[in-house]
């Protein structure tokens, strides 16, 4: 990863095993849920410094995510071994913020 910012997107399936029973009758996809997957695709870009995520930092939700809803995350690294992460739903609202600890391999 670059100075500058590693950007994917993820969605979580309407289907996935966590959601039933997250707000029955208005499903909202679990913070922890979002974040496994932010941290999986960034452990996946392979950057070397950034081989397993170790700690959670930080982690805020300002917005609920709702299933099959698109997500684009961007992370940028930190002095160290920090990576910070934003996500935006589909209609550009931040859903997360946070920082990850990192450790290579």
């Amino acid at each position: 990863m670059s100075a500058t910012d590693l950007v994917f997107r993820i969605t979580i399936p309407a289907t996935h095993p966590a959601l039933p029973g997250h707000f029955p009758g208005h499903p909202i996809v679990p913070g922890m849920l979002l974040l496994a997957h932010v941290a999986a695709q960034l452990v996946a870009a392979g950057e070397p410094a950034c081989a397993r995520v170790t700690a959670i930092r930080q982690a805020k939700f300002l917005s609920p995510l709702a299933p099959d809803e698109p997500c684009d995350v961007a992370c940028r690294r930190r002095a160290g071994s920090s990576v910070d992460f934003v996500c935006t739903g589909a209609d550009a609202r931040v859903v997360a913020r946070g920082t990850f600890e990192c450790a290579p391999a």
